[in-house]
């Protein structure tokens, strides 16, 4: 498994994630800058939270115009793993690489807190080391976190398995509880809470590792 996050300015959870993953896959993991062109060799490559370009215009929305971008998008296409967390759930959908939009949260404050979610399918490279139904803890940190899709969509995505996970208690107002969602492959997933914050019991508990595990024993296709 050879992994990357991507950094742009004012991400500021790059090294926390580049932390979880080196946890579980006891390799180096390169930070790549939003202004590089290839990623050939990466098995998985992950946008981290944080506020890119400071949120400007649309929280995601300059980055999802970044050079590295086009890049991201043939990885995704061609099989391998693509991660998106918090700031890096709303590059994806700003890159439309994954459906819906992340809004303002209904009660229009910053929410910062752990949540409860619940596994929805446990049968992709991201949930295998989860049961489908389990409830784990992960914080949630964001401003603009209640996830949105047009009627269309939503019957879509829930008719497709692409939701991912769903909060117990819907702390931003996101349509159906959706905390994250896969794209039609399910090799692309976006979320809201961070699970790389929960990886260490000194931190507060381990709910987040089985994700990255999962990864590292993930044996499907992967990029070229």
């Amino acid at each position: 498994m050879k992994a990357c996050v991507i950094v742009f300015p004012a991400s500021n959870c790059d090294r926390d994630m580049q932390v979880a993953l080196e946890r579980s896959i006891s390799k180096p993991v390169d930070m790549v800058w939003h202004r590089e062109s290839d990623l050939t060799g990466y098995d998985l490559v992950v946008v981290p939270g944080g506020f890119s370009y400071g949120d400007y215009l649309r929280c995601g929305a300059m980055a999802a115009r970044s050079p590295i971008m086009a890049a991201i998008k043939k990885h995704a296409d061609r099989g391998g793993l693509l991660l998106g967390v918090c700031n890096g759930f709303q590059v994806l959908t700003e890159a439309e690489i994954l459906p819906g939009v992340l809004m303002r949260n209904a009660n229009l404050k910053f929410i910062c807190k752990d949540v409860e979610l619940t596994v929805e399918r446990n049968d992709t490279a991201f949930t295998s080391g989860y049961a489908t139904g389990q409830k784990i803890t992960t914080p949630v940190a964001d401003h603009d976190g209640n996830y949105f899709t047009d009627d269309e969509t939503l019957k879509r995505i829930e008719g497709n398995g692409q939701v991912a996970f769903r909060y117990a208690e819907n702390p931003n107002g996101s349509i159906n509880s959706i905390a994250g969602v896969y794209n039609e492959r399910g090799n692309v997933l976006g979320l809201m809470p961070h699970p790389e914050r929960l990886v260490d019991s000194e931190l507060g508990g381990t709910d987040g590792t089985p994700m990255f595990d999962a990864l590292l024993n993930y044996s499907g296709k992967v990029g070229a």
